[in-house]
């Protein structure tokens, strides 16, 4: 039985529908627990590393689900709340800016995993990862190229990670005007650029990065983690 879908597909994303293929193969093998996980946030400039991971059910089907990068900002928020209560359980996971610079980069989306699994409040017996990394670990992976987009689970997590993190951003802009975090997600582009050479960095703002040796007040020299993002370009 499907579940009330979100309004008119874009002609753009007709047969590019992930699939329930894999879950299946899994099901069949006997795990009964599966969990899609995607991370967004890793190229921001500012605010949080984000993963989500959801759990499918085998019975019923939200239409219309697609990698998240393929949809527009309302077509996700439109999908959003039919993706969520349609879910058997899902979690978002969160690491801050701060830990981010602590931690590094990979440390950090590990344990932004660790957090997003760990907030499902159930063990998963298979937990399938968008792209070639094992940022989960532990012998119950199974990674899957371009996975946001022909795998569902991962595509339902893809979803919800943005989304979340989107709002987590369009909140922060009342505290930081001029950087225009609810256009640009905290994400590099020309006008936070500039506010970021015309105000400095915000508290939300990773300060281990590579940008902030180009803001010609700062004068901080960095000591990036083991891990850290190397260079955004």
């Amino acid at each position: 039985m499907a579940v009330s879908s979100a309004p008119r597909l874009r002609k753009a994303l007709k047969g590019k529908a992930p699939s329930l293929s894999v879950e299946r193969e899994l099901w069949a093998a006997g795990d009964e627990i599966i969990v899609g996980v995607d991370e967004v946030g890793r190229g921001s400039w500012a605010g949080p590393l984000s993963i989500g991971a959801a759990v499918l059910p085998r019975d019923r089907r939200v239409l219309k689900v697609r990698d998240s990068k393929l949809l527009t900002e309302a077509e996700r928020e439109a999908l959003f709340d039919r993706i969520a209560s349609w879910c058997t359980v899902w979690s978002v996971g969160h690491v801050s800016p701060q830990e981010c610079d602590e931690l590094g980069m990979s440390a950090a989306q590990k344990l932004a995993a660790r957090r997003a699994i760990d907030g499902l409040g159930v063990t998963p017996d298979r937990v399938l990862i968008d792209g070639n990394w094992d940022f989960v670990g532990g012998g119950r992976t199974r990674r899957i190229v371009k996975g946001d987009a022909t795998c569902l689970s991962i595509a339902a997590a893809s979803i919800l990670a943005k989304v979340t993190r989107d709002r987590l951003m369009r909140a922060e802009a009342a505290h930081f005007p001029g950087f225009d975090f609810e256009l640009n997600k905290g994400y590099p582009c020309p006008r936070h650029k500039l506010a970021l050479k015309a105000y400095g960095p915000t508290t939300i703002h990773r300060r281990t990065w590579v940008f902030m040796e180009h803001l010609p007040w700062s004068g901080i020299k960095r000591t990036p983690p083991a891990g850290a993002q190397p260079t955004l370009f």
